[in-house]
């Protein structure tokens, strides 16, 4: 009787009040939150923690009942608290990212990664450099499947309401938080916009993220953060230096946001990826670095010169202590990069606290170096042009990624030659990038 009363009391008006609606032009599957919001599929629902504990307080009586039907267990444990919830080793088909700048180079990629892996991916991305084709492209890649597990929203990661309506919507349990402004030149000249979009960006991330007890994040960080080294290869306990540009100033200021966030709260998962030079694209050449305007980062700019799109590449700097005199990268498939996310997800479900990782190849390659590979990918010379020293530039940047290796189990896998390769197909399939 008890059990009854307490059924007829708490629950049933609770689920009768829960609208029949659907989201995305999908059809509802009649798991809602407390909004009477659509939830992910093949997901357990809490709806709420003040009914997890009824649930929790008839299961406890109906133990002293003899029918075996008295108790319906969940598939999920009760935790102890929002935070131990967030962080349990769930299975990739009951595990919700949020991706932020999803549409974007490197996130569409590891969009893609997600999806593959059988994860269930929301997207938030405003498309301000990027497009919503990439996300069209990502689905083709995956195929009809995986793709029912994508949700896009176009939405500014600043804009806290639209973030709200996106976690009232869905049950988050990992962020990876790629949203920002990311062209070191670019910010050398407009140092306010990217302290402004950037920081103020991951604030109001992890503000929403904590009101609905989503405590688990992957960052993307840079190896701008170790400033101009003073040996290489630079590893995880090489030291954060003073960064030379305002893009490195605002990937160190979120790494410190984090960590003090992690020391006030340890029920926080935060991973930060310090990426070395991402380039490259996906093998199908459905995806890859569009940027719009004059690109502002190496690879895009010499894939358009081949293409014939702009005249000569600009080389800032021929007088670095370096082998050709060049600047020195670690560049990095984004493919591996993506692979890397993903595996960071795993890490998350150790429940690792604060870790640092970097992701790169080990080798240094200098700008004429991928000038080159770049040129015999394309089967042409590619012109460039001697110029002055870049403001923010450092001579020589390559890492140690063994950590990645031991405690991720994650290696790159391509080489210089691939990546050009790859560069090169996407921009000939799609000279004019997603306008095409």
């Amino acid at each position: 009787m008890l059990i009854y009363m307490s059924l007829k009391t708490y629950i049933l008006p609770y689920i009768r009040r829960i609208p029949t609606i659907s989201t995305n032009g999908r059809k509802p599957h009649g798991r809602r939150n407390a909004h009477g919001l659509e939830l992910p599929r093949n997901r357990y629902v809490f709806p709420s923690y003040e009914y997890v504990n009824i649930i929790t307080l008839l299961f406890i009586v109906s133990n002293s009942c003899t029918a075996p039907s008295c108790a319906i267990l969940p598939s999920r444990s009760v935790p102890d608290s929002i935070g131990d919830y967030m962080s349990q080793a769930l299975d990739p088909k009951d595990t919700c990212v949020l991706v932020t700048g999803g549409a974007g180079f490197i996130g569409s990629h590891t969009v893609v990664q997600l999806l593959e892996g059988g994860y269930q991916v929301v997207v938030v991305d405003d498309l301000s450099n990027s497009s919503a084709v990439a996300i069209d492209r990502v689905k083709t890649i995956v195929g009809d499947e995986a793709a029912k597990n994508l949700t896009f929203y176009e939405a500014n990661v600043l804009d806290r309401d639209a973030m709200n309506k996106i976690f009232d919507t869905h049950q988050i349990d990992r962020v990876i938080h790629f949203a920002g402004f990311k062209a070191v030149g670019e910010s050398v000249s407009k140092p306010v916009e990217y302290y402004h979009n950037n920081i103020e960006n991951t604030l109001v991330l992890i503000d929403v993220m904590r009101n609905h007890g989503c405590k688990s994040i992957i960052f993307s960080s840079s190896s701008t953060v170790y400033g101009d080294p003073d040996s290489l290869p630079l590893t995880e306990e090489s030291p954060k230096k003073p960064a030379t540009n305002p893009y490195g100033w605002t990937k160190w200021m979120i790494e410190q946001i984090l960590t003090d966030l992690h020391t006030a709260d340890p029920e926080w998962n935060v991973i930060l990826l310090r990426y070395f030079n991402p380039i490259g694209a996906h093998k199908s050449g459905l995806i890859g670095e569009d940027p719009k305007g004059i690109p502002n980062n190496l690879l895009p700019y010499v894939a358009q010169v081949a293409i014939g799109k702009l005249q000569s590449v600009g080389v800032f700097g021929n007088d670095y202590d370096t082998p050709d005199g060049t600047g020195v990268r670690d560049y990095i498939h984004v493919v591996d990069l993506a692979v890397g996310h993903v595996k960071a997800i795993n890490k998350i479900k150790e429940n690792p606290g604060v870790k640092v990782y970097n992701l790169g190849t080990g080798n240094g390659y200098s700008v004429l170096d991928v000038i080159k590979a770049f040129s015999k990918a394309c089967g042409h010379d590619v012109p460039y042009v001697i110029k002055e020293r870049r403001p923010g530039d450092i001579a020589t940047c390559y890492s140690d990624a063994s950590l990645a290796k031991k405690e991720l189990g994650w290696e790159a896998q391509y080489g210089i030659d691939e990546m050009c390769a790859d560069s090169w197909k996407w921009q000939s399939m799609n000279p004019n990038g997603y306008n095409d």
